[in-house]
């Protein structure tokens, strides 16, 4: 049997989502979903057209869904389900802006979820992310571990183009962190960031790389401000397949994902930024990354702020 991988939302990032799944060519199946009448089945058709050309043979499924969960019959079977369903920022807007519009739309898709696909992975992507995360996996009763949400791999990406363009080297050369939560609160980890093996603090002036990790934190606000209506999707999109790539595959890597601590770091009880090893079931677990005091303190502090906001959710 083979794997199969749905998007729920098919807009700019759920649509750039489904074409990279489908051209990693390692799922049977991908199907994207939307409430807008037409325009995923539509989507989809245009997505197969591509795999003559591109040679992938995953197939693209596109379903329409209603607002009483019609159409959902379709994820059936699903092993991972990326949720990007939701309004995107606009210019001036926190992602806070958005918790009470997009808590509701997250609430039902993540109930059809449940019903559909109840051993699915979840991945979240839908803003504000930390929160919109808790509230799926309260919404789905699915364990914690199979509730995963998309930021650190996206704000490493950031953080890692700025220093690569700053310093004009090839962006594989540098690694760097980001963890926390994903907004104000994000803690990029200067202290486990490289270029080429040598540490960031080496090779940047502490002043520039502040500039950075600010940059980094307002590195969404930066794409919105510019584009003036919607946000950001081919970085966010190929983080979140990237994600679903690594649980199809059981790959056992570690990276920066929104997923529930326990006792880590001294803190629990709460979805943050952290990296963990990713899997079929989900989080396998959170790796604990050394960090300076600094740091630690900042992470616990992202901590309290999402903890404050998660707790919200559940009424939403």
């Amino acid at each position: 049997m083979g794997k199969k991988v749905t998007v729920v939302g098919a807009g700019f990032y759920g649509s750039t989502t489904a074409q990279r799944l489908a051209e990693y060519d390692i799922f049977e199946t991908v199907v994207l979903t939307d409430i807008v009448e037409g325009k995923p089945e539509g989507l989809a058709l245009d997505m197969g057209q591509s795999r003559a050309v591109e040679g992938f043979e995953t197939k693209v499924v596109g379903q329409t869904t209603g607002p009483n969960g019609e159409g959902y019959e379709a994820i059936a079977g699903s092993d991972v389900v990326v949720i990007t369903a939701g309004l995107p920022r606009k210019p001036g807007m926190s992602r806070m802006d958005l918790l009470e519009v997009n808590a509701k739309i997250v609430r039902q898709v993540a109930e059809n979820i449940a019903k559909h696909a109840p051993n699915a992975v979840v991945i979240v992507v839908s803003n504000p992310l930390d929160e919109m995360t808790a509230l799926a996996q309260q919404a789905t009763g699915f364990p914690k571990e199979r509730v995963i949400g998309q930021a650190g791999i996206l704000d490493s990406a950031r953080f890692t183009t700025f220093v690569a363009d700053t310093l004009n080297v090839p962006v594989r050369s540098v690694k760097t962190l980001t963890l926390g939560s994903h907004g104000e609160t994000m803690v990029p980890v200067p202290s486990q960031s490289t270029v080429d093996g040598k540490p960031l603090s080496e090779v940047l002036p502490a002043d520039k790389i502040d500039e950075l990790v600010t940059r980094t934190r307002n590195g969404g606000a930066e794409v919105v401000a510019l584009l003036k209506t919607g946000s950001a999707y081919y970085a966010p999109s190929a983080a979140a397949a990237r994600m679903a790539k690594a649980v199809a595959e059981d790959a056992g890597v570690v990276l920066p994902v929104c997923a529930w601590v326990d006792g880590e770091y001294g803190i629990a009880g709460v979805y943050l930024g952290v990296q963990a090893e990713i899997g079929a079931s989900g989080i396998k677990r959170v790796v604990e990354t050394p960090l300076t005091d600094g740091e630690l303190a900042a992470l616990q502090e992202a901590a309290e702020a999402v903890r404050a906001k998660q707790a919200d959710v559940a009424n939403l």
